[in-house]
């Protein structure tokens, strides 16, 4: 495959290098926060997925830990690909998945120094800014998720999932995908009226799958641009998404670690937590507080909402 960071291969199964400060079951815990995520399976000590790698292609595949230093990936049933450039796609996404091609040490050296993100670094050592590959999926979940609990932003998700994704039969268990834009882009807003989320979140979502459709927007495009202002000043001008939307795309899809979406709700009630205020703290005194955080924003945020869940 070309690929250093692949250890052994064969057939059925990829072996990865992973880095020193990864932790497989505290991303394990990450990913099992909600019992009604629908694009990954874990149970019974397997974490499961089926991955969009181009041509129609999804092979389903089984992760898991094989102690400190590697990781395996297992395709299941008959869906192992015997194209090499579908083989190494399938590694990129992991990896891109799991953020394993991102250093922590200078995240974990300032953490060790934060009195307010020390403790959760500690507690969370080896977890990654769990990604979200796909630009439309990730700035669909933003979307989605704006200005409604978790909970409920899991729901739509399914909904939009199971009308409008694919299916992948593996093994007597069911996989989905996410819809890709293309299938969004030919609806009209008013196709996702029976998914109960608001005509704005739908207008946005088929705005946005036009443009990625069209090519005018696109993840190497905006990484073209070169700086996270110039990526989320390019988001923030698409009609449905604002500065919070933005970072969340910029930091879990493009891998900015200096997004920062200042204004979430959930990284209010966790600074609250994890400061021992009485109330949620002003913008002004999260700025103050988040002054040592700059360059790791992104990955601050991550482990602080981790206290949540």
């Amino acid at each position: 495959m070309g690929d250093t960071t692949v250890l052994k291969e064969n057939e059925r199964e990829i072996v990865l290098q992973v880095p020193e400060d990864f932790d497989f079951g505290q991303n394990w815990a990450y990913l099992s926060r909600s019992p009604n995520e629908c694009l990954h399976r874990i149970g019974n000590g397997q974490l499961s997925k089926a991955i969009p790698v181009g041509s129609g292609a999804a092979p389903v595949v089984e992760i898991r830990s094989d102690g400190a230093g590697s990781m395996t990936i297992r395709f299941l049933g008959d869906t192992a690909p015997s194209d090499p450039e579908e083989r190494a796609a399938v590694v990129r996404y992991v990896r891109d998945w799991f953020d394993l091609d991102t250093d922590l040490t200078p995240f974990y050296r300032m953490a060790a120094s934060d009195p307010l993100l020390g403790p959760a670094a500690a507690t969370f050592r080896g977890l990654r800014c769990m990604g979200i590959p796909d630009l439309f999926e990730a700035l669909s979940w933003g979307i989605i998720g704006q200005q409604i609990n978790l909970a409920f932003a899991y729901t739509l998700k399914r909904r939009l999932v199971e009308t409008f994704g694919d299916r992948v039969d593996c093994e007597g268990e069911t996989y989905l995908l996410f819809p890709p834009a293309e299938r969004i882009a030919a609806l009209a807003p008013a196709d996702l009226d029976g998914l109960r989320m608001t005509a704005r979140k739908g207008e946005s979502l088929v705005g946005v799958a036009r443009r990625i459709a069209d090519g005018s927007l696109s993840k190497e495009g905006l990484l073209a641009l070169g700086s996270l202002r110039s990526a989320e000043k390019a988001l923030v001008g698409i009609r449905g998404i604002g500065p919070w939307t933005a970072n969340y795309v910029l930091m879990r899809c493009l891998r900015m670690t200096d997004a920062f979406p200042i204004d979430d709700v959930g990284l209010h009630l966790a600074v609250r937590r994890a400061a021992g205020m009485d109330r949620k703290p002003t913008r002004a005194e999260l700025q103050a507080l988040s002054a040592g955080w700059t360059g790791w924003q992104a990955y601050a945020t991550f482990y602080l909402w981790r206290l949540l869940y």
